[in-house]
């Protein structure tokens, strides 16, 4: 629970000197048994790193575990504020509001973030905020043989852990990331640290790595000098999935269908039946199945309605979900327009007033429908990956594209309507060749960040690329080039071809683009 914090500002935070670790697992376990951690997780754990070849090799350790950042991006991202920050530095969390929505888990840069098998909740080092409260120290602390973890006010230039990381060298993991991390490191490995530096091999000491771990560790480089590798570690889980994937997809025909019909209206082209009833249908029918998917995907989808009842304002997640009910009142409005209208309830010169004055909100929401994510997927900064600053404008091409392809596969059910030529085939070709050229510059182009470049080499050259290069650009570019053909006049199925690979092109495309940022490790 929440607690009162101290009147003075504090900077609680944790040193680890590596130098006198001996890696005895006694923090792991008196954590374990302080918090009830289940079997095969951990709020903090020891890495093990060896170096060398048989004769000549080295072990080193590393004590992992939260970081209690000053700017905490797990904080930034949860939806309902169910993490958050003392006034003492703590990074604190609250298992009654988590959601299990698992952005915390790809907002952490230190792989310190679970979801608890028990309570499906997240759950991480606290610091033993309890303990702190009561003017105890980390469990952790009082069990080290070796007094190698060290705790303390690091605002106070005369306690013992400022004293410690003032007066000799120290490092931090990810200083990249630019969180403020109040752990630690005295004599650490580089290796340890770095997660890329080390990949895992076939096996541990004692046990054999997670499969995921594993297998991602093949596209990982080996540095030739040291032959450093991992021998000991936690699980390294992909907290999104195949309904991450999904969501992508049904929100971007929902949001594409309904841009290319208001945008129909402003242009004043003719889409008939296809913009007045079946685009508002795939828009209303989009969003409901991407709330239906993201709802799913929560570990507590009970608590699904704490978004906008226990809201984070910072949270992209609650701005989503701000944004899919403003994008499914405005679609439904306009459907509920071309039914009445089509009922004969609503004449139709009214019906092009309403949704002439509709027109203009709705390409604003359906753009930000389609590429709200873009911000979300931004406040991931575990996921260099994502951090593109170009993500928004692909999404919302993406969904141009995917948006118009359903549309020309309906155009062949309806008939001939004067604005699939002159607008959506066209909107289609286009939007479909831009976000080919835009994926492959995105992949093949330089990267800011080490991670980034891992998974971008994973994507056109490692374990995606066959699935990347064939299905997210090759069916994109048959796609393109079979809407343009019938743009210029082929028969009619071939924009129900088009309209059909572009969707398994945008599918294929987000599958490789959701996995590979989860695949780096970072721990």
């Amino acid at each position: 629970m929440r607690q009162d914090i101290p009147e003075a500002p504090m900077r609680y935070g944790f040193a680890i000197d590596q130098r006198t670790c001996i890696g005895c697992h006694a923090c792991t376990v008196a954590c374990k048994t302080e918090h009830d951690v289940p079997v095969g997780q951990f709020r903090t754990w020891v890495k093990y790193v060896e170096s060398g070849e048989f004769p000549a090799t080295t072990r080193d350790f590393g004590v992992l575990r939260c970081n209690h950042c000053t700017d905490a991006p797990c904080v930034t991202i949860c939806p309902t504020q169910a993490l958050f920050q003392r006034d003492d530095g703590i990074v604190d969390f609250d298992n009654e509001r988590c959601i299990g929505c698992k952005a915390c888990l790809q907002a952490c840069p230190y792989d310190a973030i679970y979801l608890d098998e028990q309570t499906h909740t997240a759950a991480k080092c606290n610091f033993c905020a309890h303990r702190v409260d009561a003017g105890l120290e980390p469990a952790c602390v009082v069990v080290c043989p070796t007094h190698s973890i060290w705790v303390g006010d690091l605002d106070d230039p005369g306690s013992g852990i400022a004293r410690l990381v003032a007066g000799n060298p120290v490092q931090v993991r990810a200083p990249e990331q630019h969180t403020g991390p109040n752990v630690f490191y005295l004599g650490a490995d580089r290796a340890v640290l770095d997660p890329l530096a080390a990949p895992t091999g076939d096996t541990y000491l004692w046990a054999r790595p997670d499969e995921h771990r594993r297998s991602v560790s093949a596209d990982l480089p080996t540095d030739p000098v040291s032959k450093a590798r991992t021998t000991l570690n936690t699980a390294h889980p992909r907290p999104w999935g195949w309904r991450v994937t999904t969501y992508l997809w049904t929100k971007a025909v929902g949001a594409g269908a309904m841009l290319l019909a208001a945008v129909a209206v402003l242009a004043g082209a003719d889409l008939g039946v296809l913009g007045d009833l079946v685009a508002p249908a795939l828009g209303v029918g989009g969003v409901a199945l991407t709330g239906g998917l993201l709802v799913w995907d929560l570990k507590r989808p009970e608590r699904f309605l704490y978004i906008l009842l226990k809201p984070n304002p910072r949270s992209w997640m609650f701005w989503g979900a701000v944004v899919l009910a403003a994008g499914a009142a405005l679609f439904t409005a306009w459907l509920a327009v071309g039914v009445l209208a089509a009922a004969g309830v609503l004449p139709s010169g009214s019906a092009g007033t309403v949704r002439a004055w509709l027109a203009v909100p709705t390409v604003l929401a359906a753009a930000m429908v389609a590429g709200y994510t873009g911000f979300l997927f931004g406040q991931a900064e575990g996921r260099d990956l994502w951090q593109s600053p170009l993500l928004l404008w692909q999404l919302i091409v993406q969904a141009a594209m995917a948006g118009g392809g359903a549309l020309a596969v309906a155009a062949v059910t309806v008939g001939p309507v004067p604005g699939v030529r002159t607008l959506v085939l066209p909107a289609v070709a286009l939007a479909a060749a831009v976000h080919a050229v835009m994926a492959v510059v995105e992949y093949t182009g330089r990267h800011a960040t080490a991670h980034a470049a891992v998974a971008a080499r994973m994507v056109v050259a490692g374990r995606y690329a066959r699935l990347f290069w064939g299905g997210g650009v090759g069916l994109t570019l048959a796609g393109a080039a079979l809407a343009a053909a019938a743009w210029a006049g082929a028969p009619g199925a071939t924009g129900l071809a088009a309209g059909l690979v572009l969707q398994a092109a945008l599918l294929a495309h987000e599958s490789v683009f959701v996995r590979a940022g989860q695949d780096v490790p970072l721990s």
